[in-house]
């Protein structure tokens, strides 16, 4: 992805040299995506159907929680916006007043996406009108990346890092030694190198915040099998009794996988688990794991950013991941250092990144710690564990008034009140505004935004229909 932005969005006024080696296998299990990426690829100039074509890739409109707020339970959380909002207060405002009378139905109704996604429809509408996002096949989407980097002149050296080598003025990368004996010389280094860090941690001893205490879970188990039915256009992450599963629904196959405290389930459990839970052949033996939630204490470090793993690890609930490494791209972008390495660039990146990430964690958070679930130890646990104060602060707004406020430029907004209602978060009373209209007014209201809804998603092919015919 970093080697795609620069080589397509600088064109010549880079040089850009990709070391990475072929014996070295990727996590590859980063398959579900979030609507930002569609952005990122209009930044590129991509075709989405070059893209979806070489990806095998679905479309997404939400992830569908199992499980979370109790046994047998679920909801939508769908990329949408959920009704309509007036200048003083949210829709969920309406909506609360709306179920005191008996006119309201389910939160879900008044979202245009999570209907669609329910109905197992899809199709591209005018102005934007239905966000969306993707479900892809990783390593596809990296050779399809490469390829077209390649293009634009991007020299790659199969290869691997014996030694990172620093200026002794000022600690800055000066080069990288090569197994091959090539040593690479540049003036800025890009970490990709997973959760080894050989930069940013390695070399340069940048730090590490652990985030374990409020995001338990440390480990993963995937397996990929063969579709069985059309695919969906959501996600699927199905709670169990020390974490959840995915199933994410590609053309050619599913991915499958869990994530769990090793603490409260063993790999050998888990693998045993997710095989006698997963539907379609195997088509590759389970693959495990482990990792450590939180974030490298500097992105930007003198003259390395680390992207991705080597820049820290949150679980991938959300499908955050690739947007967290879209968003350091983009960013890098913005303050690309043509004239040297600038430490109020530094500071100023740093200070956006650490903000995006734990709005991210405290959303991530909330899901795990807002539910009724007390049937194992692991979820008691998660029901008990002290959360950020910031976390803290929304959850106890919310409940007591009904209000959700987006702090500058953070990721989530219309999702807050989707998981919050969803987890079962109610809110003890709602803006007097609402007050203002009549009953036959807020009826006419609610009634004219679900049936606006209905009539569109009749209108809407089926998922698998509008992929097939579209990818061709």
């Amino acid at each position: 992805m970093a080697a795609a932005a620069l080589t397509r969005v600088l064109k010549n006024k880079v040089d850009v040299t990709l070391v990475e080696s072929s014996e070295i296998g990727t996590v590859g299990v980063g398959e579900a995506t979030i609507p930002t990426l569609v952005f990122f690829h209009k930044l590129l100039k991509l075709s989405e159907q070059e893209f979806m074509s070489e990806t095998n890739a679905t479309y997404k409109l939400g992830i569908n929680f199992e499980n979370w707020k109790d046994l047998n339970h679920s909801y939508l959380h769908a990329f949408g916006v959920t009704g309509k909002d007036c200048w003083a207060a949210g829709f969920q405002h309406f909506w609360l007043r709306g179920l005191q009378e008996g006119l309201s139905g389910d939160f879900g109704d008044y979202c245009l996406e999570r209907q669609a996604a329910e109905a197992n429809k899809f199709a591209h509408l005018p102005n934007n009108g239905l966000n969306y996002a993707y479900h892809i096949d990783a390593t596809s989407y990296a050779k399809f990346l490469r390829k077209l980097s390649e293009r634009e002149g991007l020299t790659r050296i199969d290869a691997k890092i014996n030694n990172v080598n620093l200026r002794q003025q000022d600690g800055f990368i000066e080069s990288l030694d090569l197994d091959n004996g090539q040593r690479i010389e540049g003036d800025f280094f890009i970490d990709c190198t997973g959760f080894k860090g050989l930069l940013i941690e390695k070399a340069m001893h940048t730090g590490y915040e652990d985030w374990s205490h409020w995001l338990p879970c440390d480990s993963a188990v995937a397996v990929q099998t063969e579709s069985t039915s059309e695919p969906l256009p959501y996600t699927r992450c199905i709670a169990h009794e020390a974490g959840w599963q995915w199933r994410i629904p590609l053309q050619h196959r599913v991915g499958n996988g869990m994530v769990y405290c090793s603490q409260y389930q063993s790999d050998d459990e888990t693998i045993d688990k997710l095989l006698s839970n997963i539907d379609g052949k195997p088509l590759n033996d389970p693959r495990v794991i482990h990792f450590r939630t939180g974030r490298r204490r500097k992105q930007w470090n003198r003259n390395c950013l680390a992207l991705g793993l080597a820049s820290g690890f949150l679980e991938p609930l959300e499908s955050t991941s690739i947007h967290l490494i879209q968003q350091g791209i983009v960013r890098f972008l913005r303050m690309f250092p043509e004239a040297g390495v600038v430490q109020e660039d530094i500071n100023e990146f740093n200070q956006q990144a650490d903000f995006d990430i734990e709005h991210i964690r405290d959303f991530i958070i909330l899901h795990y710690h807002v539910t009724n679930r007390t049937d194992t130890p692991f979820w008691r646990h998660c029901r008990q564990m002290d959360v950020p104060a910031s976390l803290r602060h929304r959850i106890d707004l919310f409940v007591k008034t009904g209000r959700i406020f987006r702090e500058g430029s953070e990721l989530f907004d219309d999702s807050w009140q989707q998981v919050m209602i969803g987890q079962g978060l109610m809110p003890q009373s709602y803006h007097p505004i609402v007050d203002t209209m009549s009953r036959d007014e807020l009826e006419a209201l609610l009634t004219q935004i679900t049936s606006q809804i209905r009539r569109t998603v009749e209108k809407l092919p089926p998922h698998e229909e509008y992929l097939k015919r579209f990818c061709q």
